[in-house]
């Protein structure tokens, strides 16, 4: 392939990548519930969850989750095999 024909690996793939669906997922609800956690919390919830506000605390582990599951794709990004050179031996499944 000539240079101008490659195709650069990596830049869309990590978009669709599960891990980055999941962390946006637990961003979004994390958020959710420490706000309701705060701010729509009272007194008869509390009384309903033996006194813990089950909303807060979900809230903050689902962000922790999603700064986790964030970390793990800066330090280990998707990586795909670039397209093979002619004449290399390319594994096949059985």
């Amino acid at each position: 392939m000539a240079d101008d024909e490659k195709v650069e690996h990596g830049t869309r793939t990590g978009l669709f990548d599960l891990r980055t669906i999941l962390a946006l997922l637990f961003g979004v609800y994390g958020v959710i519930l420490t706000v309701m956690g705060v701010a729509a919390t009272s007194q008869e919830d509390l009384d309903k969850a033996a006194g813990i506000n089950i909303n807060l605390w979900v809230g903050i582990a689902m962000l922790v989750a999603s700064a986790l599951f964030g970390l793990w794709i800066k330090l280990r990004p998707l990586a795909l095999p670039g397209p093979a050179e002619p004449g290399e031996d390319v594994p096949t499944n059985p």
